[in-house]
């Protein structure tokens, strides 16, 4: 096989798998791989997973390959507040829920953490698509859930630093969800640190 009937099958994947190569190529050499990443062709994000270096690495890319390195996952935390404008600074790092094992991981296209969440709070999130794939994010009211749920934040000073954007935060959250999926996370301190985000929100 060429890179060029290579790169004609897998052009459409934002990041694709060994398992996504043999499917399209079975018995695939992976010694191509390497062949192709030492021609600059390809990047290595971790084990197993790749992209093509000439991808544009936009916002969208990068969540797409966070959902893929690490799956089960969605985009949350700082990731997903700030694609919704909830917050104003920009984001480094794609920031992920999974319900696997706490992990970091640093590529050459950025960094990539994922926080841990019990199976019975992995839900709440929506599937965004993009050409034929989807990327999974945590809905508005999840992701605050979220951000509370793994940022010990009990003062109010504290989450005013935050600096919400209140007109946004109005706009896109929906309360009586949100009081729906806090009752799933059934805990006092998270009640306590909505209570106080929903009294900067409103104030």
């Amino acid at each position: 096989m060429n890179y060029l009937e290579f790169a004609k099958a897998l052009n459409l994947f934002p990041v694709f798998s060994v398992k996504d190569i043999q499917k399209r190529f079975p018995g695939f050499d992976s010694r191509r791989l390497v062949e192709w990443q030492q021609k600059g062709y390809l990047l290595k994000l971790k084990r197993g997973y790749y992209c093509f270096r000439e991808r544009p690495r936009s916002e969208k890319f990068l969540h797409f390959a966070a959902n893929k390195i690490y799956s089960p996952s969605y985009i949350s935390f700082e990731s997903a507040l700030s694609y919704y404008n909830l917050i104003p600074e920009g984001v480094f790092t794609i920031t992920s829920a999974t319900t696997k094992n706490t992990a970091n991981y640093s590529t050459p296209v950025g960094h990539f953490s994922y926080n841990h969440i019990k199976p019975s709070l992995f839900f709440g999130y929506k599937l965004l698509k993009e050409n034929d794939f989807v990327i999974k994010i945590a809905e508005p009211e999840k992701v605050i859930l979220d951000f509370f749920h793994i940022n010990k934040i009990n003062e109010q000073e504290a989450i005013e630093e935050m600096r919400f954007n209140q007109i946004v935060a109005k706009e896109i959250i929906s309360f009586e969800k949100l009081k729906k999926y806090q009752q799933i996370f059934n805990s006092k301190i998270i009640d306590n640190r909505i209570r106080m985000f929903t009294q900067i929100i409103n104030a």
